[in-house]
Parts: C-alpha cells; sequence; structure tokens
C-alpha cells in the first residue's frame, strides 16, 4: 500500500469515527435531557431542590469519548430540557447546572482517560462527586440563591424557613447549603457514580464501536 493509499485510509476512519461520535454524543445527549426533566422530590430537601440522573449519559459519555464529549453532552442535555420545560430563571439556573455538571463529569472523566481502570474510575467519580459538592454549594450560596431571592421576591429568611421545615438544623444560608444544597450533589453524584460502575463495561463496546472495548 502506498503513503497516499494509506493517507487516505486514515482519513476515511477518522471520518468515520467522527460521524460515529457525534451520533453517540446525539444520542446521550438526548437521553441526558430526558433523564434531567424527571426529577424526583426528594422529602429531606426543600421543595425547588430535586433529583435527577441527567449527569448519568453524559459520565458514560465522558468515559467513552473524553471529558470534551462529556462537557459537549451536559451542554445539549441543558439545551434540551430548556426546549421542553423552558426556564423559570432566565438561564441562570440551567448556566448553573451546566457548570455543576461540568464539574463532576469532567474531572472524572479525565482521570479515567489516563487511567483506565476500575481504580481510575472510581478515583475519577469520587474527585467529581467533591468537586460537584463544592462548586454546587459555592455557586448556591452566591448565585443561586440570592437569585431567586431577588427575581422571585423572596426574602432570604423565607428560603431558609423552607429548608428549617425539613431539617431544624438549617438556620441560615451557611447551614443551607451544607445540609441541604451540599447532601442533593453528594447524592446525585453517589447514585450516578454507582450506576454507572455498573454499567458502564456493558454499554462500553456499544459506545465505541463493535470492534473496541
Amino acid at each position: 500500500m502506498s503513503n497516499e493509499e494509506a493517507t487516505m485510509k486514515s482519513m476515511k476512519r477518522s471520518n468515520v469515527l467522527s460521524v460515529r461520535t457525534i451520533a453517540v454524543v446525539a444520542v446521550l445527549s438526548a437521553m441526558a435531557g430526558a433523564l434531567m426533566v424527571l426529577e424526583v422530590p426528594l422529602p429531606f430537601l426543600p421543595p425547588f431542590y430535586k433529583l435527577d440522573f441527567g449527569e448519568l449519559p453524559a459520565l458514560l459519555g465522558g468515559f467513552a469519548l473524553g471529558p470534551a464529549a462529556g462537557a459537549a453532552i451536559e451542554a445539549l442535555k441543558v439545551l434540551i430540557k430548556m426546549l421542553i420545560k423552558g426556564t423559570t430563571t432566565i438561564g441562570i439556573g440551567d448556566l448553573t447546572n451546566f457548570l455543576v455538571g461540568c464539574a463532576f463529569i469532567v474531572p472524572a472523566a479525565a482521570i479515567y482517560r489516563k487511567n483506565k481502570t476500575r481504580k481510575g474510575a472510581v478515583l475519577g467519580m469520587v474527585v467529581g462527586t467533591l468537586a460537584m459538592a463544592v462548586l454546587g454549594g459555592l455557586l448556591n450560596a452566591y448565585v443561586m440563591l440570592p437569585f431567586y431571592a431577588t427575581a422571585f421576591g423572596w426574602p432570604m429568611d423565607k428560603i431558609i424557613a423552607m429548608g428549617s421545615a425539613v431539617n431544624k438544623a438549617i438556620s441560615d444560608l451557611p447551614s443551607f447549603v451544607l445540609l441541604a444544597t451540599t447532601p442533593l450533589n453528594l447524592l446525585k453524584g453517589v447514585s450516578v457514580s454507582v450506576i454507572t460502575f455498573l454499567l458502564y463495561k456493558r454499554v462500553s463496546p456499544i459506545l465505541h464501536g463493535a470492534n473496541k472495548k
């Protein structure tokens, strides 16, 4: 085979992989958007905090295709959710969801990309979960909760009272973030991580292509 033929064959293979990657990202994004809409209320959290599993397809995609693909799925997930349900926060809450999701997906996928073992996957998901909890807490404390208080005319005391109604230990903004926001993000990170750990090896051949693991 001549150098020119080898180059052409390599370019064709690259194009096929690119098309396949785009298709996989699109499918996973649609799944993520649908899962994001299916929110589950939790009795131990304020009513506006709900659990969803929109990060699951993004984490699977990040493990299979890399952190950039995971971030792309996160972005498309948010856009799909906005198309389905709209937004009640003029996009602020949706941007926050994207940033918090990326704090989980990107470190987890980057660590797994460098160490593609079970240990690497677990380490990545632990780091990602902690990063999501920290960033989620900061963004809620300094962006989302003040925004809700201003946009909806809710005094911060009213928001705190909604937390106190389900957890008497919540008495101010720091305790609200520590005892409501952080547990939600930790629960989401742990739940998505466990499901990913159980599913990934089974769906990996589909995500990569029949001839890859």
